[in-house]
């Protein structure tokens, strides 16, 4: 499973006027696909509902609709709109209305054809990463140093080419003059890039006295509501495009001194196992 987990915030935003209705295409292009769906044969059922009530305000102008008969009027309207061509009912050659009416939805049809067909293509070609996180982080010593470490893993079968990690701790900070801010710190990895990510990945970085963690113990964490945020970036090498993934681990989801369990298992004909089962696994050190 792809974990993609938005930063947290308890902040609520007032005076703000954005909704996500007021800019439909990026609605469109982030909802989950049920609903995409949904929307699109809403506003399909819809646009011929209303063109159906039009057809019949005209009067018997369909050949062969029966009088008044609104599923008549629409299904008129969705041969109309679909282009797929009459059948036992068309439109009177007397009647201009409702061949001005046909013409006016041939239009429209062909629009929302157009519109339709460009946001589902946006939507399958869209890059997305599918990275796995490990569900906590912990702080152990590594080389005598204490070192805050956690896992990543490329799900699919390819290469993230360029493969780079940055991490930052945002925590809560009062200044000298009384000022609240929530702060951003990068922390430095050990080693923050990668040429070729295909399986996995365990980044660290180390407290010393130059980290922003030094000194830093849980109290302290959860009391400043500190977080970890990480972004790991680069390029899929099926598609060469830019992809991205992000994670978070709250004060609560760093583990002090524990220790991945390894996952690495070495087989009796000099080969080697990754055990994605115990990827999550910690043991106290």
């Amino acid at each position: 499973m792809s974990q993609n987990k938005q930063i947290k915030s308890n902040i609520i935003r007032q005076g703000s006027s954005h909704s996500l209705w007021h800019d439909p295409y990026h609605l469109l292009l982030t909802i989950d696909w049920y609903w995409f769906l949904g929307l699109i044969g809403l506003a399909y059922i819809m646009t011929n509902a209303l063109f159906a009530l039009l057809y019949l305000a005209g009067g018997d102008c369909i050949q062969n609709a029966r009088h008044g008969y609104f599923w008549d009027a629409f299904f008129f309207s969705v041969q109309t709109m679909a282009s797929i061509g009459y059948g036992a009912m068309y439109p009177l050659r007397e009647c201009t209305y409702t061949n001005i009416l046909v013409t006016i939805e041939s239009i429209t049809g062909l629009m929302v054809l157009t519109v339709a067909t460009g946001l589902m293509f946006a939507r399958f070609s869209r890059p997305t990463a599918k990275v796995l996180f490990s569900r906590v982080a912990v702080i152990s010593p590594y080389n005598g140093v204490p070192t805050l470490m956690f896992r990543t893993a490329n799900q699919r079968h390819n290469q993230i080419l360029q493969a780079e990690l940055q991490v930052t701790l945002v925590r809560n900070q009062v200044t000298l003059e009384g000022e609240f801010m929530r702060r951003f710190y990068d922390l430095k990895l050990v080693r923050s890039q990668s040429l070729v990510f295909a399986l996995t990945w365990t980044a660290m970085h180390q407290i010393d006295r130059g980290s922003p963690l030094y000194g830093a113990t849980a109290e302290s964490l959860a009391q400043m509501e500190a977080e970890i945020v990480i972004m790991l970036t680069g390029i899929d090498d099926t598609v060469s495009q830019a992809i991205h993934a992000r994670y978070s681990y709250m004060a609560e989801e760093l583990l002090w001194n524990h220790r991945f369990v390894d996952i690495l298992v070495r087989k009796g004909d000099g080969g080697s196992v990754i055990d994605y089962t115990r990827f999550h696994d910690v043991r106290e050190s």
